[in-house]
């Protein structure tokens, strides 16, 4: 360590205890997972692997269908560093594969056939694998100019292979797997992970969460998504049955509710978007099998963790951590009432360092925020042929005595908490700019979920149709078929500044969802141009200098009506929409008028008044006003025409 960065971390330990990462746990990091299993397997060669419909294995069996599949790869060419590509549903088929493709040195790329067909041709020319393991309903879903090897289990030629353990060719440092992340450029990046990272981490969870062979495991994550691999690999080292989800059903939360009822299930994984939905279900009281549910992969609700000890009275964690370190960094025990009123993501596992830096790469002082920094052997290689980018994203770590040591630069924004436990704050690019402003939307759905009445909520930008201008829109999930949205406007009022108070507010029953779970933004639908549910009652103008006012109203705020004494900030204006119908009034009624007239008469009906008082008038004016609302409402309806065109396209980057 040089001398500048050795100072940089002695004057930080007045702010950071060195305690916190103080995490060694002598695991036995010197073996791969497959070797793992294999030392399970001659524990318990009888007992139960894995299930899959009426379907099951034994350890041994399991094994055996892996060992000769691993044999046939490495016939194939398949070694150390090699990596194979796998293609399947759910099925026996693609646990088998897992595991042969370990066995045979390689390191696997999950290939997931639910994905578009450019996302699923980039990920195999751009990870050049010279095999994908598929099977019969999937075949369709790779190009033929690939080698593809369609898999059965049942297949006589491989079955007539040595069952034998294969000699072992990777060792800790060897790939494991590599799977594919969004780019913020829009093009797939696909990180590298060691045995030595994923072996920490699920030596770490049995060491935590002790598994037993009584334990049934359900696997429903897709194994494009990280979390799966700790459901295939994990029960599979600790001696537990891991159960198959059927192919689509995890987006099921019934068909959940089932599995678990007909399979005993002790332990399963959500996001919390899918854990919402699953906690709405029936009968979930029933579910007297579970005993944990971990959570990870969005930010775990305070409300959602008190729904789920409403319903459930088993153990509930919260788990953080990218793709990019080996699946979970850091973990927290769900207290119930917590009186901090958030989920922290805990602190970090074994083997983990955790370090919330700010520009400088120093050590934040506790309760202010910083980019959560990822140390220690969970760390990934980097990216699979983007160089410039695994230089920019694992950077050296300045506070290790390794000097090849690095760090993950996550993005993440995180403080630590008195007790060492660390908050999630949100995403340094989920950062908006509205007007000028930086917004964190994390910061404001926290806000709007402060009200008991709303189970979910995500908020992201839209623009405008009128003005061209980014404006907030809130989507909520309502327990309260009466929610009113002024009232939820002035309680957001009281902690957040009006530029960061969503001009819209869509009730929805539920969120559209990623493949992993995760809430899909991009899918959530334009605000209904629907005049918002508001404590006042709709009344209409009734004169004709109302009806006008109430018409540029109603243009600017891109609604179908107002009421008479409707206020125009509950229904969503700002200063800027302020400002545009003030100069848009004073030029049709031919007086000068103040942004201000309209924070001091804000309904329809005390505005109009106020500028009745001051001699506007509709002589020679009324078809001039007509006309230009006329053309507001055409410009507004091209412009929504050019959207639908440009979305019906594909070049839609709302």
């Amino acid at each position: 360590m040089d001398n500048q960065n050795s100072a940089a971390l002695t004057s930080n330990i007045k702010n950071f205890p060195l305690s916190w990462n103080k995490t060694d746990v002598p695991y036995p990091l010197h073996k791969t997972l497959h070797q793992l299993f294999e030392e399970q397997v001659s524990k318990s060669p009888d007992a139960t692997a894995v299930s899959f419909k009426n379907e099951t294995l034994s350890y041994k069996e399991l094994n055996t269908y892996a060992n000769k599949l691993a044999t046939f790869l490495q016939n194939k060419g398949i070694t150390k560093e090699s990596i194979v590509g796998v293609c399947f549903e759910r099925s026996l088929e693609m646990v088998i594969s897992l595991f042969a493709i370990l066995k045979a040195g390689g390191a696997y790329v999950p290939i997931d056939p639910e994905y578009p067909h450019d996302r699923r041709l980039f990920m195999l020319e751009d990870s050049a694998v010279p095999i994908v393991l598929t099977h019969d309903k999937c075949k369709t879903k790779i190009p033929d100019n690939k080698n593809i090897l369609i898999y059965d289990k049942n297949s006589s030629d491989i079955n007539a292979l040595p069952e034998l353990n294969c000699s072992s060719v990777s060792g800790p440092e060897n790939a494991a797997y590599i799977i594919y992340t969004s780019g913020s450029t829009g093009t797939p990046k696909g990180a590298i992970n060691t045995h030595r990272g994923i072996v920490n981490r699920l030596l770490w969870m049995q060491d935590c969460f002790q598994l037993t062979p009584n334990d049934r495991v359900l696997q429903k994550t897709p194994y494009s998504f990280d979390v799966s691999v700790w459901e295939f690999f994990w029960p599979l080292i600790s001696g537990a049955q891991l159960v198959i989800a059927e192919p689509g059903e995890h987006r099921n939360a019934d068909y959940i509710v089932r599995a678990i009822q007909q399979n005993n299930i002790t332990t399963l994984h959500f996001v919390p978007s899918m854990l919402r939905l699953f906690l709405e279900a029936e009968k979930i009281e029933s579910l007297s099998s579970l005993k944990r549910v971990i959570c990870s992969g969005e930010a775990l609700p305070y409300t959602l963790q008190e729904r789920f000890f409403s319903r459930l009275s088993c153990s509930l964690f919260n788990l953080y951590g990218p793709t990019e370190a080996a699946v979970d960094v850091t973990w927290w025990e769900c207290r119930r009432n917590d009186e901090r009123k958030i989920v922290p993501i805990g602190k970090p596992i074994s083997n983990i360092q955790i370090h919330i830096l700010d520009e400088s790469k120093q050590h934040v002082p506790i309760g202010e925020t910083g980019e959560l920094y990822i140390g220690g052997v969970g760390v990934a290689r980097g990216y699979l042929n983007r160089p410039e980018l695994t230089i920019e994203r694992f950077v050296p770590d300045p506070f290790s005595n390794q000097t090849e040591a690095k760090l993950y630069k996550t993005g993440d924004l995180c403080r630590y908490l008195p007790d060492g436990a660390i908050e999630y704050l949100g995403r340094i690019d989920d950062q908006v700019k509205i007007r000028g402003f930086r917004v964190e939307l994390g910061e404001i759905e926290s806000a709007i979920l402060n009200d008991k009445s709303i189970r979910a909520a995500t908020v992201t930008v839209k623009e405008d149709p009128l003005t061209g201008n980014s404006r907030l829109v809130a989507y909520v999930i309502s327990d309260d078929d009466t929610l009113l949205i002024d009232e939820l406007r002035n309680k957001l009022s009281i902690s957040l500044p009006e530029y960061m108070v969503p001009s819209h507010f869509v009730r929805m029953k539920s969120f559209p969802l990623t493949q992993s779970g995760k809430v899909n933004k991009r899918a959530l639908p334009e605000p209904p141009a629907l005049r918002p549910h508001l404590h006042q009652i709709y009344v209409s103008p009734v004169t004709e200098k109302e009806k006008r006012v109430a018409d540029l109203w109603a243009t600017h705020l891109n609604l179908d009506k107002v009421g008479l004494h409707d206020n125009f900030f509950d229904l969503g204006g700002n200063s800027i929409l302020a400002t545009a119908l003030i100069e848009a009034i004073g030029k049709i009624f031919n007086i000068p008028l103040s942004v201000i007239t309209l924070f001091q008469f804000p309904t329809i009906a005390a505005f109009v008044n106020h500028i009745s008082k001051d001699g506007a008038t509709m002589n020679g004016v009324a078809a001039e006003t007509q006309d230009r609302i006329n053309k507001q409402r055409s410009m507004l309806s091209n412009q929504k025409w050019l959207k639908k065109k440009q979305a019906d396209n594909g070049h839609n980057n709302v």
